[in-house]
């Protein structure tokens, strides 16, 4: 319901028309402003997702008939005993120059509620705000005593006590907090009231804790049954020895929320909400496996159980119940495997450690941010060590990285708040009758007689301007508004369709043109973003001409969208759900519900379906119906209440009348769907369509990118170049050259190849196929050279083996073209003389030196290859490493006969 508070709602939504509202929402509180991820299992009454039932009112009824609404529910139909209920205003703020809510506290005295359990508090409890800007206004909180018996409670409201819990709260809309951070009055008062289900429920079924009621309990016990140890007992605080009861609480509120939001299609990943559901999925995923001591795979095994809880109420997780299970095992099984890698880093990392350091935070942030490495973990696994973090260091990382992220708004995103019309301007305008923008001259258009698009000119007069979020009625020349018409032929960005651009001019002044740069919908009105060339004033005349070329290639690209909806539906399954799209002139993005990878015949087939609609060339037919009609289209998607009413139809060769047609299926059997934005008439002008990218962004997600006409020709075209080159690449590999620099040209070309085929535009089934024959070659090409560099080793080593047969060291020169030729030279030697030491040096034609050296194992530990290495290249002032058995390096050649004669002195002295 934001966009009613914020008056941005469509005046011809259904949504518009809402007065008073009762509902039930989902709700998951980890992450942002309102975030209990912390709170959830320490006590009894906190969750990360709950159930929110919720009564609103739209500039209808206020104070008065929410409170005693409110009362009458809970003390008469709910029978809670009124000596029990405790009721919390607003005390006021001076700083902010806000008065105590006398109005509220005085309703609640009316009803009966006695003054010692009405009570005043501070902004902190009694002020709710919607986010840092936005909406916001007092509340009034009812607190529930779980212990009752006459006493008076009012000491322990909202102190956190277990006891006396927060049930319902009324929030009354009355401010719009600014961006510089005042309060203005709204210009319309709303309620938003809620009430947590779980909350309720407990104290309906007289229980002290929501866990204890059938909403957690079934949950509860199948745990138990999981991990085999001891039994919830509902303990919290110290009483909860081993934090066993926490984890409890902790797994079966994580299970819950993983299984809601999976099936709502989020899922964990590694941005924005998806972050925050890998973060409570991991914390499950700890309790379960450190303090329950349970098998991987309880989180998942409780999902059946979750299921049979929530089911009825919410369908949708019946139906998903495998996705979720999978999701989840995949998910903890990831997890696992990072916090091993975790582990071995750290250990790594501590070996390496000078003594009496800390620990680097560098490693720390790396963990963090890179395998979700849980921070209490770190700091845990280094006091076991006897180490700290280097806390300092890793604060400023933090820093940085919320800075980064934090970054300002874009040029562009400035640029659209300069425009934006707040929620006061908004009033402001319906106050003075400032008519909505009547913008449906921008499906004006039609077919000319060879074909062509033909748009028409739209005249108009500008009602308002506004700038830097305030309404004016001139503006200066060189400056940037937004220009409010009576009407217009562009289109506003709206449905994932990118907005026009073009031009407007003053009548009769046809040699200033004023660019149009972009256009948005804000309440019904249109608004044009104009650079004023000339001053502007309310009540201009303009012509308006709208960049056809672009025009044109959005309608393209949004025509094929609907088709590739469609095609992706017959080809994957009638489940595939649209989960989001954007179409702009240069190409068309696709998001949708996906069971498992995309094949690359399917990429095919849904080209294929797409094609053989753009042959047919299928009228495109539209037309504006009365939202209760659509809704009756069998194989439409849900409607949202946010679509203006009339609501427009898109269908793709059956007549509109013919799909809203009573027990009509022929929407099941073509492209039907809900949709403001602009299309050709005919399917005939995409011409083509090649999907030229497809990847799942979030598990069960995947996102096609797709190019039409002109583009996706090219697209073809270069696919068909790259296979080509890749064929003559496959040619050449099957000759087996036994020049290994010749077999190394021929690997580096499969690299740059398969560079060039991930990062160009070509069809998507034809770069999967082209990266399989790559990687085959790229690994056909590493086993030729590998087997060649034995072969050419082998020789060497024989002829070195015949001239020092027999010596306990062998030390020498070889001509080898690489360090990875002469290692293997040196194996081969200990290998057919198993208690001889070598150490071998390369000259190369650069001047550098390459050194490889192997002990035996009969000399350990005394003799040491790494040291042996050490020595010789630092003769040759180079570098090297290894281990005490084998050791590589590098130096100059200069210094090549100095560094034999320390060879041999360094072997004899071990010897």
């Amino acid at each position: 319901f934001k966009p009613i508070f914020l008056g941005t709602v469509h005046p011809r939504s259904e949504l518009a028309q809402h007065r008073r509202v009762v509902n039930s929402q989902k709700c998951v509180r980890a992450g942002g402003k309102h975030n209990d991820l912390e709170d959830v299992g320490r006590d009894t009454y906190h969750h990360t997702f709950f159930e929110m039932l919720g009564n609103w009112s739209f500039g209808d009824y206020f104070k008065e008939e929410a409170c005693s609404m409110a009362w009458e529910l809970l003390t008469e139909v709910y029978e809670i005993p009124k000596d029990r209920l405790y009721v919390t205003y607003f005390g006021g703020d001076s700083s902010l120059g806000l008065s105590a809510d006398e109005e509220c506290r005085d309703v609640w005295l009316r009803l009966g509620v006695p003054a010692s359990h009405v009570l005043p508090f501070p902004l902190k409890d009694n002020f709710w705000e919607m986010g840092d800007t936005g909406p916001c206004g007092p509340c009034t909180e009812i607190h529930y005593d779980h212990v009752g018996g006459g006493r008076n409670a009012a000491a322990l409201v909202n102190q956190g006590s277990p006891d006396v819990v927060e049930i319902w709260n009324l929030v009354f809309m009355q401010y719009n907090r600014e961006v510089e951070g005042n309060l203005l009055p709204l210009p319309q008062h709303h309620v938003d009231t809620g009430m947590g289900l779980e909350r309720l429920v407990t104290v309906l079924q007289n229980k002290r804790s929501n866990y204890d009621t059938d909403l957690f309990t079934p949950i509860l016990d199948a745990i138990h049954k999981g991990c085999r140890g001891p039994r919830y007992q509902g303990l919290v605080g110290d009483a909860d020895v081993g934090r066993v009861n926490m984890a409890y609480r902790v797994v079966a509120d994580h299970v819950r929320t993983l299984c809601v939001c999976i099936t709502d299609g989020v899922y964990p990943g590694l941005s924005g909400a998806e972050l925050v559901l890998r973060r409570i999925l991991r914390r499950a995923v700890r309790f379960s496996s450190e303090v329950l001591c349970a098998p991987p795979g309880l989180l998942a095994s409780l999902v059946p159980t979750v299921v049979e809880v929530l089911g009825d109420a919410y369908p949708e997780l019946t139906k998903n119940a495998d996705q979720i299970i999978d999701v989840i095992n995949e998910n903890e099984a990831a997890f696992l495997s990072s916090l091993e890698r975790g582990r071995r880093i750290i250990e790594q990392t501590v070996q390496q450690m000078e003594p009496s350091t800390n620990f680097p935070a560098e490693v720390a942030w790396s963990l963090y941010g890179n395998l979700g490495f849980p921070l209490d973990l770190i700091d845990l696994m280094l006091e076991e060590k006897g180490i700290s973090l280097d806390s300092a260091a890793f604060n400023e990382l933090v820093l940085e990285d919320a800075k980064r992220k934090a970054g300002g708004p874009q040029a562009g995103e400035l640029e659209h708040t300069n425009t934006h019309l707040d929620v006061h301007s908004l009033a402001q305008l319906r106050s003075d009758n400032v008519p909505a923008t009547d913008d449906s001259p921008k499906y004006t258009y039609a077919l000319g007689q060879h074909g062509q698009y033909e748009f028409s000119p739209c005249q108009a007069t500008v009602l308002m301007l506004c700038r830097d979020q305030s309404l004016q009625k001139e503006v200066g020349a060189g400056q940037r508004c937004g220009v409010i018409l009576d009407r217009t032929n562009f289109y506003a960005e709206q449905g994932g369709q990118a907005s026009d651009q073009g031009y407007m001019i003053r009548l009769g002044q046809q040699d200033v043109l004023f660019p149009v740069k972009s256009v948005h919908l804000c309440g019904g009105y249109v608004i044009h973003e104009v650079t004023a060339v000339e001053t502007l004033r309310a009540g201009d005349q303009m012509q308006l001409f709208v960049d056809e070329a672009q025009r044109l290639a959005c309608m393209t690209n949004h025509t094929a969208t609907h088709l590739l909806n469609f095609a992706l539906r017959r080809v994957l399954g009638d489940s595939t759900e649209q989960r989001g799209s954007h179409v702009t002139a240069e190409r068309l993005r696709f998001d949708f519900d996906v069971k498992g990878p995309v094949t690359v015949e399917q990429l095919q087939q849904v080209e294929q379906v797409v094609q053989d609609v753009i042959k047919q060339n299928e009228a495109v037919h539209m037309a504006e119906v009365p939202l209760t009609l659509a809704r009756r289209v069998q194989g439409l998607r849900a409607v949202d209440e946010e679509y203006p009413d009339p609501v427009r139809i898109v269908s793709l060769g059956v007549p509109v009348e013919t799909v809203l047609a009573r027990d009509s299926e022929a929407a099941m059997q073509t492209s039907v769907e809900l949709c403001c934005g602009t299309h050709l008439l005919q399917t005939g002008a995409v011409e083509d369509l090649t999907i030229i990218s497809e990847r799942q962004f979030v598990k069960g997600i995947s996102r096609v990118i797709a190019v039409t006409g002109g583009q996706a020709k090219r697209a073809r075209e270069v696919g068909q170049c790259l296979a080509v080159e890749v064929d003559s690449v496959s040619l050449r590999m099957k000759q087996r050259s036994t020049s290994i620099p010749e077999m190394q040209n021929l690997s580096k070309e499969v690299g740059q190849l398969t560079e060039v085929v991930n990062s160009t535009a070509i069809p998507q089934w034809q770069r999967k196929e082209l990266q399989t024959i790559l990687k085959a070659l790229q690994r056909t090409a590493n086993t030729a050279i590998k087997k060649l560099e034995v072969q050419q080793a082998e020789k060497k080593a024989q002829s070195l083996l015949a001239k020092h047969s027999n010596q306990p060291v062998i030390i020498d020169t070889v001509p080898a073209d690489s360090l990875s030729i002469l290692m293997k030279v040196v194996n081969q030697l200990c290998d057919k003389s198993p208690g001889t030491s070598v150490l071998l040096l390369s000259p190369q034609a650069s001047g550098e030196v390459l050194c490889a050296c192997q002990v035996s194992k009969n000399y350990l530990p005394v003799f040491s290859a790494a040291d042996w290495a050490v020595a010789v290249c630092t003769q040759m002032e180079g570098k090297a490493g290894g281990s005490p058995i084998v050791a590589k390096g590098s130096g100059n050649a200069k210094g090549m006969q100095g560094a034999l004669t320390t060879a041999l002195e360094f072997a004899q002295s071990k010897l």
